[in-house]
């Protein structure tokens, strides 16, 4: 399976922006956006070209697929699925990827980034609904209960990464650490979905 393999990091520097992809080091000084806020590569520094109008629905598309760690055919797979849906397209995409399983265990603290939480998934550490669910992209529903295995409740992994979870921030998860579970209340809306990003534009990309 294709999978990127390069610094992560240089992703934020690409976008100009922290997508989150380190987890705690993201939130710390040793984040290199703080020293190189400008674009990897030899010309980071000294680029200043005028982006075109396609280029900035690009760049927006580029940066949500990095948020969630969707490769291209995965994205565009699930964008066609958001466009088929009742609503609006682009409010369907986010949702679509809201309730992805690897993203719900980084929601609720049990990974400190979303590709640890696409590890602790393949390796066959959680549960929905009592059954073992191994596919980072399944997308849950209204109701459905994510649990840590009981076997694999001592990993450092995600004791570690819930001391740095102080409240429940999302307002359609809820969260019992006691028993490393949680819930997935419902569907957020739009404007819970608190991203700095334009979905609108990878919509008018797509539409072309």
């Amino acid at each position: 399976m294709a999978r990127y393999t390069g610094s992560v990091c240089k992703l934020c520097r690409r976008e100009k922006q922290k997508l989150f992809l380190k987890g705690s080091k993201c939130l710390t000084d040793k984040c290199p956006l703080e020293k190189k806020n400008y674009p990897p590569g030899q010309h980071g520094t000294s680029r200043k070209s005028k982006v075109s109008e396609y280029g900035i629905q690009l760049r927006e598309k580029q940066k949500i697929k990095r948020i969630y760690g969707v490769l291209e055919t995965q994205f565009r797979n699930l964008f066609e699925k958001a466009s088929r849906q009742k609503g609006i397209t682009g409010t369907n995409m986010l949702q679509l990827l809201e309730r992805r399983l690897d993203n719900v265990v980084y929601r609720l603290g049990f990974a400190p980034s979303r590709k640890a939480a696409r590890q602790l998934v393949s390796h066959r550490h959680i549960l929905i609904n009592g059954h073992i669910v191994d596919i980072p992209s399944y997308v849950l529903t209204a109701g459905d209960v994510i649990k840590v295995k009981d076997k694999s409740k001592q990993l450092d992994i995600i004791h570690n990464s819930l001391k740095r979870v102080k409240d429940n921030l999302y307002p359609w998860l809820t969260v019992d650490k006691a028993t490393l579970s949680g819930t997935f209340v419902n569907i957020p809306e739009r404007e819970d979905i608190q991203l700095n990003v334009n979905e609108q534009f990878v919509v008018e990309l797509y539409s072309k």
